[in-house]
């Protein structure tokens, strides 16, 4: 073992910054204009990652929108006398789960960056330097 770290590689076909696709919902616009510029710059992002990333938009976008719409109405409904949990909190928590997935995957966490995405071929023989 070498003993620091790999660093990410640069992918060369990675793109620099987009747009916002016009049709996203203004969340989960102002999301992509967040982590577009995050992503661009650690070059590791490709036309092959941008359906993710629009998911991981969407799915954030999602979310801000359920919590307003919780902060409006609450977390639970009264139905027939009976207290029931807004449909809302659901939707909200699926959307958390789908985010915090996407957002992983791309790098987004602090876990997910701290390990490597791409090992160079001569890490995989870490261990015949022990020999």
């Amino acid at each position: 073992m070498k003993g620091t770290k790999p660093h990410l590689q640069t992918d060369p076909a990675a793109i620099g910054e987009l747009a916002a696709p016009d049709w996203l919902s203004s969340d989960a616009r102002a999301e992509w204009c967040r982590v577009m510029p995050i992503l661009s710059e650690r070059r590791i992002l490709t036309d092959a990652d941008l359906g993710g990333l629009e998911n991981y938009c969407i799915a954030i976008g999602t979310v801000r929108e359920m919590e307003r719409y919780l902060q409006a109405h609450g977390h639970v409904i009264g139905v027939d006398g009976a207290m029931k949990r807004n449909p809302a909190v659901g939707i909200q928590s699926d959307a958390m789960t789908r985010a915090r997935l996407l957002a992983a995957e791309m790098g987004l966490t602090p876990v997910s960056r701290s390990r490597p995405a791409i090992r160079d071929e001569e890490d995989d023989d870490d261990l015949a330097e022990l020999d």
